[in-house]
């Protein structure tokens, strides 16, 4: 893949994340993702696995490859918002506290991680298609 495509792969998982994370992330979403039982967390981190496909596909996958990642991503991102979550409730830290935002910060780091991790795995999927 060039320089150029990988670039724009990255640009893309970004946007994604931007509207996943802060756009397509109602309320009864954010009150789920500490609770294993509420349906809020799976149902975010399944917007991110959906909304990621597209720049799988962009990136050159075929379909298996891209459900295989996407389904990965759904699990990582559940995992990294739930032990957020849980953090978070166990410390009760406000938005005024440098605690939340480095947990907030922390967060947004696992999932940006994750998408060069998704990078990654599509550079070597692809050479091994």
């Amino acid at each position: 893949m060039p320089t150029e495509m990988l670039i724009v792969v990255m640009i893309c998982f970004q946007l994604k994340h931007y509207v996943a994370d802060y756009l397509f992330q109602p309320a009864w979403m954010l009150r789920g993702k500490g609770s294993i039982w509420s349906p809020g967390g799976y149902a975010h981190a399944g917007v991110h696995a959906i909304c990621s496909l597209p720049v799988l596909a962009i990136a050159g996958l075929g379909l298996l490859p891209m459900l295989l990642l996407a389904a990965a991503e759904f699990a990582v991102h559940y995992a990294i918002d739930y032990g957020k979550s849980a953090l978070s409730a166990r410390t009760r830290c406000g938005p005024t506290t440098q605690l939340y935002w480095a947990m907030h910060g922390g967060d947004q780091l696992l999932h940006q991680l994750t998408y060069i991790a998704m990078l990654y795995a599509a550079l070597i999927l692809r050479t091994a298609a």
